[in-house]
């Protein structure tokens, strides 16, 4: 595509994105759960929690057609261990329960596949490293122990399943499963549990089934999991249909037709991204004034939860903030107090691990209400310059950042350089410089970025990057964005990649498909139009 026919396509296709931005807000009144990916791993369990779950046989067909030639599951390098594992221990649960519907010997060979890659990872070769996801040191031995029990059964004589190794896997290093069996006590004692860890209440085990310390929430879910909700129903799930938690279960299988999320419902985390990134990249939508009071409702004492069931968090309380502020509606942020440790802010209390792209999210919170209420500067002034030298402090030598909460270092970077950009004074120009090059460096031959490969949502982050900070005036930049465009414009989201953490990598849908519109409203307005908002 020459320069000429991409400024035409340029300026035919801007109001477009105003359109499919409106169409994308209405989606999250109309789904006000959220949408997102189906998880292997939550699927996985489901599969050995809940069989008497609506849409078990697809949910099995699920993870027969996502085995890998090599016999594992998921996408590269540590990320594969725990949806290998867990998928692998469903179709052991699966072939031992004589599952109807589905061929016995696809079955049994798919648990060889999958045994056998996992004696390799666990047994011969150094384990894979694995990636900093929430709750991972629990429920990779949780697994492991279930995967032991299934072998130990089949007892010596393998004959049942030919080709199977012997033994018993080992849990690798960096997860100790004594501390999962003091969690496991605590819960059987009755005694409370924290909240944060509800999310993975099914590495409980047997624990978890009726626990008298979990309190599901009115709508039925339990720590926003599925299999979380399933650990704790146990056998009452079977027994009674009209359960309020099996009744949310049922609602969610319906979701894709028998395969389960990890994370769900994500209404505040869904709703605050959404509207954040289109607001922030001036994508022209119309908000329904019912949304913006639900999120302002979603903002309680102690912050707001992703979802119901789960925690509050200084991630989804501050991007909310960030969103009302944005909006024309802001709301004081002194809420954010409750997550400050001293030297950061953490996701949430007792949070093992830090967060760059929570505390980048924290000084957009801030910065924009200043911003909205400049008689509040005196207040939020040293938390502004406090945050901004730790994003500072905590770039890579090559001008990115890498975070906890996704795959690539796109999105961290992402989240860093423009709320330095922005917040972070003159003193921040030369780490946002840095990261534009690194950015630079980093595109593909065929015009897209990605860590693993090129994917449409790290190509949004990338334009948003060139086109949001000063880099935009330079020559280099707005002509790897013309080409980071083009590859947008052939782009496929329903082939995107899962790249997001939790219990295992997961695609929030709208949260990239807003990151994308918002990349093409850039691009039509840096690159083409002076005043896009001229004829509005």
């Amino acid at each position: 595509m020459s320069n000429d026919e991409l400024t035409h396509v340029v300026t035919r296709e801007r109001d477009e994105v105003a359109i499919a931005a409106g169409e994308l807000i209405s989606g999250l009144i109309f789904r006000p759960w959220g949408t997102v990916s189906p998880s292997l791993y939550e699927t996985g369990r489901m599969v050995t929690l809940a069989p008497w779950l609506t849409g078990h046989t697809a949910r099995v067909q699920y993870l027969l057609d996502a085995q890998q030639l090599d016999g594992g599951w998921g996408q590269v390098e540590g990320y594969r261990l725990v949806p290998t594992l867990s998928a692998t221990e469903a179709i052991l649960s699966a072939l031992t329960g004589g599952e109807p519907g589905v061929d016995g010997e696809a079955l049994a060979a798919a648990a060889v596949r999958g045994l056998r890659l996992l004696f390799a990872w666990l047994n011969e070769d150094p384990a894979p490293a694995l990636p900093d996801m929430p709750a991972i040191e629990l429920i990779v031995p949780s697994l492991v122990d279930l995967i032991n029990v299934r072998l130990d059964s089949l007892g010596e004589a393998t004959g049942a399943l030919p080709g199977m190794p012997r033994g018993r896997l080992r849990i690798p290093s960096g997860c100790d499963d004594r501390q999962l069996e003091m969690i496991r006590s605590r819960i059987r004692s009755g005694s409370d549990v924290p909240e944060k860890l509800l999310h993975a209440l099914e590495v409980a085990g047997d624990a978890a089934a009726g626990a008298p310390a979990v309190r599901p929430t009115s709508i039925g879910t339990v720590g926003g999991s599925p299999a979380a909700a399933a650990a704790w129903l146990g056998e009452r799930g079977r027994l009674d249909p009209a359960d309020p938690v099996r009744r949310h279960l049922e609602a969610v299988v319906m979701r894709h037709g028998g395969p389960v999320p990890v994370g769900f419902p994500i209404t505040a985390f869904e709703r605050s991204w959404v509207l954040s990134v289109l607001a922030r990249a001036r994508v022209p939508f119309e908000v329904p004034p019912e949304m913006l009071a639900d999120l302002r409702a979603m903002i309680g004492p102690t912050g707001a939860p992703a979802g119901p069931g789960l925690p509050s968090d200084a991630d989804t309380t501050s991007v909310a903030l960030y969103a009302l502020a944005l909006l024309g509606s802001p709301c004081d942020p002194g809420v954010l107090a409750a997550f400050e440790t001293g030297t950061h802010y953490c996701t949430w209390p007792g949070e093992q691990g830090f967060s760059v792209s929570v505390n980048a999210h924290v000084l957009d919170a801030f910065g924009q209400y200043v911003a909205c209420r400049p008689r509040e500067m005196a207040r939020y002034r040293p938390a502004i310059r406090k945050l901004s030298a730790l994003l500072r402090d905590h770039q890579a030598a090559d001008g990115s950042w890498t975070d906890r909460w996704h795959a690539s270092p796109f999105y961290a970077t992402l989240c860093c350089a423009l709320a330095l950009n922005e917040f972070g004074g003159e003193q921040s120009a030369d780490a946002v410089r840095a990261a534009v090059r690194w950015v630079l460096d980093g595109q593909r031959e065929d015009g897209s970025w990605g860590w693993w490969e090129g994917t449409a949502e790290e190509t949004a982050y990338a334009l948003h990057i060139l086109l949001m900070t000063e880099a935009r005036a330079d020559a280099r930049s707005r002509d790897a964005a013309a080409r980071g465009y083009r590859y947008l414009l052939e782009a496929d989201l329903a082939d995107a990649l899962p790249l997001w953490h939790d219990k295992d990598l997961y695609l929030p849908v709208a949260i990239v498909r807003a990151a994308v519109l918002a990349a093409f409203q850039l691009v039509r307005r840096q690159l083409v139009v002076s005043d896009p908002y001229a004829h509005l």
